[in-house]
């Protein structure tokens, strides 16, 4: 086949799908029971970003992390999570970082979203609210964010393909699998429940380990800025991640997902 042909067959295959939704996803708490000495919540972060936009993307987050280096001396290679910044513990340690200092690496990693053309969401579970744990409480939470996928790639009529943090590969599969034949989801009108599919799921989901992955990371940020926009944090964890941290998202904040139900926008909180 020609060149000039198959390039105009892939323009037209592009304009009968569109783009296909590329959504990184990360935890941050733990499920386990509060008695038991678990955090009182368990949260999912959700980072979308278009196949179209993400090459372009990846070049500015790389730019991010080199300026990083250059201010922080912070090694581009290096893991960043929220717990690492909260505590300045882990990968930066050793460099003992005032609390101000990691408030603004923290700060810039949700402010640059919306220079990379992506958008976050954050599901929070109350497991003091709802009474749940162990693996009700991680079902609950991946059903949550999974109902939001669908309606956001049904919406958008565009294929959405799911990349986590490798450690729960065999659960998030499951549910996976199991929304791309059925999710439930309550009426925002109080009607009852409302039966869905994922039809626009592609294959199963992808486990990459956080450490390799700049979106990936940026989702364990999600998940906690998301956290603490829920439950305010201690003093100590407040300067670094003060419970209007979720705001720098700014306009990169997914709103649909909680636009009917309220609260913090872009924020899903299950208490039920």
């Amino acid at each position: 086949m020609p060149i000039d042909t198959f390039t105009w067959r892939c323009r037209d295959r592009r304009a009968e799908w569109g783009i296909v939704l590329m959504a990184y996803v990360d935890e941050s708490g733990d499920t386990g029971p509060i008695a038991k000495g678990g955090t009182r919540c368990y949260s999912l972060g959700c980072v979308l970003i278009s196949d179209e936009h993400w090459p372009s993307a990846f070049d500015q987050m790389i730019g991010f992390r080199r300026r990083l280096s250059q201010t922080f001396r912070i090694n581009q290679r290096w893991e960043l999570k929220a717990h690492y910044l909260t505590r300045g513990a882990g990968t930066i340690k050793h460099l003992a970082l005032a609390p101000r200092q990691r408030h603004l690496i923290y700060r810039g990693h949700l402010s640059i979203l919306e220079q990379l053309n992506a958008r976050a969401f954050a599901v929070v579970i109350d497991k003091d609210a709802t009474g749940v744990s162990g693996p009700d409480c991680f079902h609950m939470a991946w059903e949550t964010l999974l109902s939001r996928l669908e309606r956001t790639s049904t919406f958008e009529k565009a294929p959405l393909l799911v990349i986590h943090d490798e450690g729960e590969d065999h659960g998030v599969r499951r549910e996976f699998r199991k929304a791309r034949r059925h999710l439930t989801a309550g009426s925002a009108y109080g009607t009852g429940q409302i039966r869905q599919k994922g039809s626009l799921f592609l294959d199963d989901p992808v486990s990459r380990s956080s450490q390799n992955s700049h979106f990936i990371q940026i989702a364990d940020l999600v998940a906690y800025a998301g956290w603490r926009s829920y439950q305010p944090p201690g003093r100590k964890v407040a300067e670094v991640c003060p419970s209007d941290m979720w705001s720098n998202l700014g306009p990169a904040m997914h709103t649909p997902v909680n636009r009917l139900s309220g609260g913090v926008p872009g924020v899903v909180v299950r208490k039920r």
